[in-house]
């Protein structure tokens, strides 16, 4: 998936306007609406601006898949995760793992 549609999702997911995204990071609007075209790819610092934006990964951002053998699971169950509020975030990671120490898996 392209950058440009991966942030278009991002924008959707957490009803977030351009206009809003723009203002935020300081992003002329014709810009960032390049970068949902994909006519244009953003600078590394704007890269990273985004993803602490959103608070996801620049790998998640530029679709990098570096793990080999990743199922489709781990994407849902890291999906999921990220749209979850910092503290159910960690609520949902200790119960994962009391579910692997109720598996062995620790």
């Amino acid at each position: 998936m392209q950058f440009g549609n991966i942030l278009r999702w991002l924008l959707e997911e957490k009803d977030i306007t351009q206009k809003q995204l723009s203002d935020d990071l300081h992003i002329a609007a014709s810009t960032l609406g390049h970068y949902i075209n994909n006519r244009r790819e953003p600078d590394y610092d704007t890269l990273k601006r985004i993803a602490v934006y959103f608070n996801v990964s620049i790998d998640y951002l530029l679709d990098h898949h570096f793990k080999q053998g990743a199922n489709d699971i781990e994407g849902e169950l890291l999906g999921a995760l990220r749209q979850l509020p910092p503290k159910q975030q960690h609520i949902c990671l200790e119960q994962v793992r009391a579910a692997a120490r109720a598996c062995g898996g620790e």
